[in-house]
Order: C-alpha cells, then sequence, then structure tokens
C-alpha cells in the first residue's frame, strides 16, 4: 500500500499501472516479496535449448539435471488448471508448461490459483525450474516444477502480435524506441543484434590494430584547450581550479603528444563531443578510433584503412559486400581514388584548384551553394564537395590531396603547393574517416593556428585554438607519423544496414521528454492538499471553474469511493472541508 500512494501523490497513473500495484500490495500482504533479493542461479538460455534439443534434453530431461532459467513473460495461455507462457531471456523465446498441481503440490493452490493467475502479468520476469520436453505439436517447450517472482512489472508493455514467425503491431514510433531503449529491446529483440555487431567491429578494429603492435591508451576527455577538428566545443568550469575546460572534441593533440614521448604506434577508442547540429548522421556525443603510427605517411594509411575495413566486413557478414538499404556496398580492395580537386571537377565540371576566395564564391553562387561571410576559401571548398561531390560516393572511395587552408594539422604535400597529404574515405555518401601525413613542423604550425585564430576573430566558431603546450611537444621533435580517425558511429551504421545514427547508439541524445504535470496543480487547484487534488484531477475536474459548478455532497461521495478504489492510506476529509474547497 506504501508504493501506491507515494506515486499517487507525484503522477497520475493509468488505470492499467492503478492495477498493477494493487497486485504488488497484494503480493506485499501475502508475504511474497517482488523484489527478491535472493541470488536466482540460471544454467542454461533459450537458444542453447532450442537449438540443441537433444543434447539439451540427455541433460535437462525428464528425471535428470533441473533445468534453471529466467526470463521476462510475453505471452499467456491458460487453460484452467494448466497454463502456456512465452518468456524472453537475453538470447531470444521460449515456451513454459505449467501446471497448477506440479507447482503446488500439496493441497494449498495459492501459488498458481492465486499468484500465478492474478497476480502474475505480462512484462513480470520470472524464474523457472523444470525439465525440457517437447509438446505434442512438436514445440521445445520447459514443463516447469516451480514458478519464482524475481521482479514485478509496474508498467504494461507495447503490445506486439506475433503469428507462424510474423509479427504485428510492431513498435516503430522512433521516439518511444530512442527515449526508452530498454523498452525497444525488450519488444524488438532483433535490436540487439545491431548492437552485438557494433561490439564485433570494435573488437575486430583492436584485434587488428593489437596484432600489429600498436597501444591502446586514454587521454584527456576534460582539455583546457579544444583542438585536433574544425567543430564548436561544450564548455564547463572546474571549481577547485577555477578555469574553464572543455569536452574534446578530437584527441588528436594528445596521441600526438605520446608519439613525441617515443611511442611507435598508439590508438584511443574514444568519446568526443562537438555542440554542433543534430541530424541522421549527427549526434553531439559520438565514438571515434584514432590511431598514429611514427615513420608513416597517408599513402601507407589509406592501405591500411582498406585492409582493415575489409576485414570488419568480413568478420561481420562472411563478405566483402554489404546491403546498405537498396544498394551494395563492396570493401573490396583496392578502393577507388580522387583528389578534392577532381572529384569537384568531375562532379560539377568547374576547375576550382587556381581559384581565389572571390572567384570561387562566385561559381558556388552558380552551383546554388550558400555561403556566409565568415567562411575563407577552405570552408567554400568544403561546402562545395559537400554538396556536389560527397552524395553521389556510394561505394568507398579515398578522397585526397586536400587544399592547405582546410587542413591546419596536416602536412604540405611533398610535390604539390597548395596542398596538404590528407584522404578522407567516403562511402555511402558520408565521409567514414579522415587522415593525414601529420604536420610535424612546429613553424609551419605555429603558422597554421595563427591563422585558426585570424578565421575566429571573422566569426568562425569553428576555427581551432592555438595549443602553446602542443607546439613546446612537436618542438622537441615529432617524427614523420601517419595519423587516422574513423567514425565508429558511422562505420557501425553502414555495416547493420541502419538509416540513422540513433539505431547504433544505446541512449541517443533527445529533446527534453514533455512530462505530464498535475492537472489539478497546474489549473489553479493547488489549494486542495495531496493526495486529494490528485484524485480530484482522476475524476476530470481540472480547473477551478469546474470545481465551482461540481455538487459538494456528490463531489464528497465521489471522493470517498476513488479513496477506497485506490487504497489510499489517507484520513477522509469532511464535508466542509470539501466545501471550503469549492468556495476558495
Amino acid at each position: 500500500m506504501y508504493l501506491c500512494n507515494q506515486i499517487i501523490k507525484t503522477m497520475a497513473l493509468s488505470e492499467q499501472e492503478q492495477i498493477r500495484r494493487e497486485k504488488l500490495n497484494e503480493l506485499l500482504q501475502m508475504g511474497i516479496n517482488p523484489y527478491p533479493a535472493e541470488k536466482f542461479e540460471v544454467n542454461s538460455k533459450s537458444t542453447y535449448i532450442l537449438e540443441n534439443f537433444e543434447q539439451a534434453e540427455a541433460r535437462f530431461g525428464a528425471g535428470k539435471e533441473e533445468i534453471s532459467i529466467a526470463g521476462r513473460i510475453l505471452s499467456v495461455r491458460d487453460m484452467g488448471k494448466a497454463a502456456f507462457a512465452q518468456i524472453q531471456d537475453a538470447e531470444g523465446k521460449i515456451q513454459i508448461y505449467i501446471k497448477r498441481d506440479e507447482i503446488c503440490r500439496g493441497d494449498d493452490k495459492t501459488m498458481y490459483d492465486t499468484v500465478w493467475k492474478k497476480l502474475i502479468d505480462i512484462g513480470d520476469i520470472i524464474g523457472i525450474k523444470g525439465y525440457v520436453f517437447k509438446t505434442k505439436t512438436g514445440e521445445t517447450s520447459i514443463h516447469a516444477s516451480s514458478v519464482t517472482l524475481l521482479c514485478k512489472s509496474l508498467r504494461p508493455l507495447p503490445i506486439v502480435k506475433e503469428k507462424d514467425g510474423e509479427v504485428f503491431d510492431a513498435v516503430i514510433d522512433p521516439d518511444l524506441r530512442y527515449r526508452q531503449r530498454y523498452v525497444d529491446l525488450i519488444v524488438n529483440p532483433q535490436v540487439k543484434e545491431t548492437f552485438r555487431k557494433r561490439t564485433q567491429l570494435v573488437n575486430t578494429i583492436r584485434n587488428y590494430l593489437n596484432e600489429k603492435g600498436y597501444l591502446e591508451v586514454e587521454t584527456p576527455i576534460l582539455q583546457p584547450l579544444y583542438g585536433g577538428a574544425a567543430a564548436r566545443p561544450f564548455k564547463t568550469h572546474h571549481n577547485t581550479l577555477d578555469m574553464t575546460l572543455y569536452l574534446r572534441i578530437a584527441n588528436e593533440l594528445y596521441l600526438k603528444r605520446l608519439i613525441v614521448g617515443g611511442f611507435d604506434g598508439v590508438y584511443e577508442f574514444s568519446k568526443d563531443f562537438r555542440n554542433e547540429g543534430m541530424s541522421r548522421f549527427h549526434n553531439p556525443e559520438f565514438t571515434q578510433i584514432e590511431l598514429y603510427v611514427a615513420y608513416k605517411d597517408y599513402e601507407w594509411m589509406m592501405n591500411l584503412v582498406e585492409e582493415m575495413v575489409e576485414k570488419v566486413a568480413i568478420e561481420l557478414h562472411s563478405s566483402t559486400v554489404v546491403t546498405v538499404g537498396d544498394k551494395s556496398i563492396d570493401f573490396k580492395r583496392p578502393w577507388k581514388r580522387f583528389t578534392m580537386y577532381e572529384a569537384i571537377e568531375h562532379y560539377t565540371g568547374v576547375d576550382v584548384s587556381e581559384m581565389d576566395e572571390t572567384a570561387m564564391r562566385k561559381a558556388a553562387a552558380q552551383m546554388g551553394i550558400e555561403l556566409d561571410d565568415t567562411m575563407a576559401r577552405g570552408k567554400i571548398i568544403d561546402e562545395i564537395f559537400g554538396s556536389k561531390c560527397e552524395p553521389n560516393l556510394i561505394q568507398p572511395t579515398f578522397i585526397t590531396d586536400y587544399p592547405v587552408e582546410m587542413s591546419p594539422l596536416a602536412k604540405k604535400h611533398r610535390s604539390k603547393p597548395g596542398l596538404v597529404e590528407q584522404f578522407e574515405a567516403i562511402c555511402n555518401g558520408k565521409e567514414m574517416c579522415n587522415a593525414f601525413s601529420e604536420l610535424n613542423d612546429p613553424i609551419d604550425q605555429r603558422n597554421r593556428f595563427e591563422e585558426q585564430l585570424e578565421l575566429g576573430k571573422r566569426g568562425d566558431e569553428e576555427a581551432m585554438q592555438l595549443d602553446e603546450d602542443f607546439l613546446r611537444a612537436i618542438e622537441y621533435g615529432m617524427p614523420p607519423t601517419a595519423g587516422l580517425g574513423i567514425g565508429i558511429d558511422r562505420l557501425s551504421m553502414i555495416m547493420t544496414n541502419s538509416a540513422s545514427i540513433q539505431d547504433v547508439l544505446f541512449f541517443p541524445q533527445m529533446k527534453p521528454e514533455t512530462i505530464e504535470t498535475n492537472a489539478a496543480t497546474d489549473m489553479g487547484l493547488s489549494h486542495i492538499p495531496a493526495p486529494w487534488n490528485d484524485v480530484i484531477s482522476r475524476m476530470g475536474i481540472t480547473s477551478k471553474q469546474q470545481l465551482k459548478e461540481v455538487n459538494p455532497n456528490k463531489l464528497f461521495n465521489d471522493m470517498g469511493g476513488m479513496r477506497k478504489k485506490l487504497k489510499l492510506d489517507v484520513s477522509m476529509v469532511t464535508l466542509d472541508d470539501v466545501k471550503s474547497w469549492i468556495d476558495a
């Protein structure tokens, strides 16, 4: 009773939620703990039993070792003194058979007649002990000898109907799925496979890099200066140090410091944060792998990316060909290669390689691309490429040799003035990775940072800051280095055939949820003490005007009925109290 009363003070409950709390109270009154502390030993899983029936029967058949399994109830078929139910564990679904006289061997049939039939609901988590068998229809099932309630569910699950393997009324509402991922995983268990593949993807990359002898490291997430990418950061304040800190937008500059320190190869799976727009390709919190290897260049890194991503595809799909929407993408090496200028000319017919900023603005305008005054030549080229080229690159393609204005951290091209040794891998119309021959000339690096400061003065919020400590580090000497960043979320989208980045994040960032508040309080009935303002709201009275039109005697009697129905553990108010509320 305590729980029901506590909840009703703070929120309005649906009829189903009220009923479940009443059942919870009944269980407590019977001395049954709906949330027991004792462990429940599980010795098998649904998939093992279903896929290996003969072995399971040899071990867990009648008269042999007792099977112990736990899961969430998804459906129940009542047959009077027996029932069939379907439960779902971490791996799948399996049918259980419950017979009254088997789980209640004595004269007391309360466990079946009251607990099982009346107080246990779909969504509750139960433990089953018994043996494996097949029904007359040939369905592998578990014959229960005991049933233990492990967790009472107070909210009903969305109803998903299934017949002959076909799902009806599937839960597809994205807001519900992303905001309540826990519900999504229950009612859409196939979603788990997406996240298993994501983990397999990460492990494949980690194993590949470990086999090459590179060291996995950790670098700061809170940074006094943000750098390593062109992006707007999240800002916070450290009270003890009395200083501004930023959530990292990249971990590049710290990993390079480790190369200076003498490591030949380091990598990190990093959580990065960018205070930018959101879309089906962007989440403010995202994961990338960054890798830095000494004495290598971007040409070498291109070969590594090809080999590594091809390996990921084979590990996840046993093939280099991956289906993404209505497309088949082949990650078999070698991939296509274009320079940035070649790609722009190929898809627009315009050679921008020799254009200055003024000419490039004019060309962009003719292409229908909107620009603002903060954009310098590098940003304009990026806008043209992103608008006119990138969407056309479906098969994995390397775009190389970027203009120097676009890449403040990349080494100048060894043979092409005005360009840097950079590449991006584009796949399915979006960037998948970014890599450089890393700039290790400290004087050139300082000049590039100072150019970024000038862009910041023009209003470019994504311009990099000047990091004196990083400059000091490379002044000690950083060997020639190849660097790489791969967006794990983007790669996961491709490898799992997911249309949105939210599909590959357990808990994507969402707009604040609109919470239903106490209508009685919001509409001017705050003078009525809790929980009675909630009760009155439930009766359809949500404003002072409505209250004044109610007969006080009828309201008083109706409130007594609601008190009984909801089992409110509070003293009944008087008729005079009710009249005073109406007159207030």
